[in-house]
C-alpha cells in the first residue's frame, strides 16, 4: 500500500513538473513578429505570378515592366481597389483583402514609383 501511494504521488509530481515545464517553455518563447507592409515586399509581389492565387505566368510586372505606366497611380484614392481589379480581371486571380500586408505592400511599392519633383 505504501508503495502504491508513493507511486501515485510520484506520477502526480511528474505530471505537475511536465505542466510547469511546458508553461515555462511557452512563456520563454518570443511571439513571432507580425509581418509588416514594406516597399520591398510590394516590389517582390509585383513580379510574383502567384499573386492572388494565380495559375498562370502573369504578374503585375507583365503589363507594367519596372512600374511603367504607373508613375501617376499614387494619385488614385482608390489605388487598392484598382490593384484588385487588375488581379481579378486581367490576371484571373483572387482579389486581396484591402487590409492585408500584401495589399498594403503593393500600394507602398506603387506609391514609391511617384516621380521625384523636378525642382524647377
Amino acid at each position: 500500500m505504501l508503495f502504491a501511494t508513493m507511486s501515485a504521488f510520484s506520477i502526480h509530481a511528474m505530471a505537475a513538473d511536465k505542466t510547469a515545464a511546458k508553461k515555462s517553455l511557452k512563456s520563454s518563447r518570443t511571439p513571432a513578429a507580425e509581418p509588416m507592409p514594406s516597399v520591398e515586399e510590394g516590389m517582390r509581389l509585383f513580379s510574383d505570378p502567384a499573386l492572388g492565387g494565380l495559375n498562370n505566368q502573369k504578374s503585375c510586372n507583365s503589363c507594367h515592366p519596372s512600374g511603367k505606366g504607373l508613375e501617376n497611380a499614387w494619385k488614385n484614392p482608390s489605388l487598392a481597389d484598382r490593384i484588385n481589379k487588375c488581379i481579378a480581371a486581367t490576371m484571373n486571380g483572387k482579389a486581396l483583402k484591402l487590409d492585408s500586408v500584401e495589399m498594403q505592400s503593393l500600394v507602398l511599392y506603387i506609391k514609391s514609383l511617384k516621380p521625384a519633383p523636378s525642382g524647377y
